[in-house]
């Protein structure tokens, strides 16, 4: 009898120590994901065709993915683009307006990117600046969301800091950090990201690390080693310095966040002078050519911990920026050079790079995401998966809000109506041919040959104002 009931209690051991193991071979098997967004980062990259700036280490990266070549943000403010491709919707004149927009204020009931993760077995970490606020949807991750201490704009010099502590936060609009290599606060980011990766290497429990990077945002800090990457007399200004032709005046700005800093021109009426603007691209450069470097460090560390294979890799930017185009710097506009962003996504086990045309929207990661690790999509989604996307598809949309303006994309126009919130009246709208005017110089609205294109796009801009 004995010999039976121990015979029983290992049969049952080893029964459970089977579906044990084979539960963890499952966790383990499930692609775990690393998720970087970059604020402020324009596909003015290499492996975009642009050889201005410095950027090997996501020139590399992207030889093992799908590289979008005309990815659009739905919004071009970094609070509202993130809460909208956190979440799967859309901005609308109800929710995702401004840079300070909270997903738990605007969508307080849909489950983020990372909370339907979680829900779905993983584990899931936010580092840096995934959110506009770090404490907005706190339910999205498995641990508090981290920031490093620094204050945003992260000066690092003594005299910038003694500027900022008697200017409400703010100094020059660049730093060159000389002998700072190792205090700014995405190299911080990405050590802390790096040590996460260790803590989870070992775990039978795949995971979702979303890394915020926060350059190139202004202030243009970056230690000194990257600004010596360039020759300032070098670097060739925007050659469409004018606002479009035909275009109208509510589709402009006055680049209000640029001129809060102290070496800017306050006054909105004041142009930048040749050498500003050749400072100001000397900055953007070399911060890019910073987090990159960062990014690198970050990508090699999957490798050396033998994550890299099974790991969907996303590097994508907020919105695009301004670098002096149609005389306009930041972003906040309606204009391809604010809407456009670098989009790459490396799949489990991909190898090679594709090229994709079509036109996708950042609404997309969020299906996208779901499909590549066999997660079942929420119901409220409004992006569509890019997993089966034709590299030649010419039909592709994209619709991006920003204030009273509504922008819809293609591979051959963009078409953008502005609407009085009140009055529903229109106050502006603008065409552009993108195969024939890709940097959107001259405005068709007044050409009478596309008068059924402009009333095409602007009905199918009106089917989704209310969505």
């Amino acid at each position: 009898m004995r010999s039976k009931f121990v015979f029983l209690v290992i049969t049952i051991a080893l029964f459970l120590a089977s579906c044990s193991t084979k539960d963890d071979k499952e966790k383990r098997s499930s692609p775990n994901v690393v998720f970087i967004v970059v604020d402020d980062l324009r596909p003015q990259l290499n492996c975009y065709g642009s050889a201005e700036i410095k950027s090997p280490f996501i020139d590399q990266l992207s030889a093992n993915t799908n590289m979008y070549l005309n990815a659009v943000a739905n919004a071009p403010v970094c609070g509202a683009s993130r809460a909208s491709f956190l979440t799967g919707l859309r901005p609308s004149n109800n929710r995702f307006k401004s840079y300070d927009s909270r997903i738990d204020q605007d969508a307080p009931n849909v489950p983020t990117i990372g909370a339907w993760f979680k829900r779905n077995g993983y584990y899931t970490i936010s580092n840096g600046k995934t959110t506009h606020e770090k404490l907005d949807a706190p339910e999205s991750w498995s641990e508090p969301a981290w920031k490093a201490e620094e204050d945003w704009r992260d000066y690092q010099t003594i005299a910038n800091k003694l500027i900022a502590k008697d200017n409400n936060g703010i100094a020059k609009s660049h730093e060159i950090g000389d002998s700072l290599l190792d205090t700014y606060a995405d190299i911080k980011l990405i050590t802390k990201s790096i040590a996460d990766l260790k803590r989870m290497q070992n775990e039978n429990q795949p995971f979702f690390i979303a890394v915020g990077i926060q350059k190139p945002h202004l202030p243009f800090n970056a230690p000194k080693k990257y600004w010596n990457m360039y020759l300032e007399k070098e670097i060739l200004l925007a050659d469409n310095r004018c606002q479009p032709k035909n275009s109208p005046k509510i589709s402009m700005h006055n680049y209000g966040e640029l001129r809060k800093y102290i070496d800017i021109p306050s006054n909105k009426n004041t142009a930048l002078a040749d050498s500003i603007q050749r400072k100001l691209k000397h900055g953007y450069f070399s911060c890019v050519s910073y987090i990159d470097n960062e990014i690198g460090r970050l990508i090699s560390a999957l490798k050396k911990m033998s994550l890299y294979k099974n790991t969907v890799i996303v590097l994508v930017g907020d919105h695009g920026w301004q670098l002096g185009e149609h005389n306009l710097w930041a972003k906040h506009c309606n204009y391809q050079t604010s809407l456009k962003v670098p989009l790459l996504i490396k799949a489990a086990n991909q190898k090679q790079q594709q090229k994709v045309n079509a036109v996708v929207e950042l609404i997309d990661l969020y299906p996208t995401l779901c499909e590549l690790c066999g997660i079942s999509k929420p119901k409220h989604l409004q992006g569509k998966s890019l997993v089966n996307l034709r590299t030649k598809n010419s039909n592709s949309t994209a619709f991006s809000k920003y204030k009273k303006g509504t922008t819809i994309t293609t591979n051959a126009y963009s078409y953008t109506k502005w609407i009085a919130k009140k009055s529903k009246q229109q106050l502006g709208h603008m065409l552009y041919d993108l195969k024939n005017d890709p940097n959107e110089n001259l405005s068709l609205i007044n050409d009478s040959s596309y008068k059924e294109t402009i009333n095409y796009y602007s009905k199918k801009l009106d089917s989704i104002q209310n969505l």
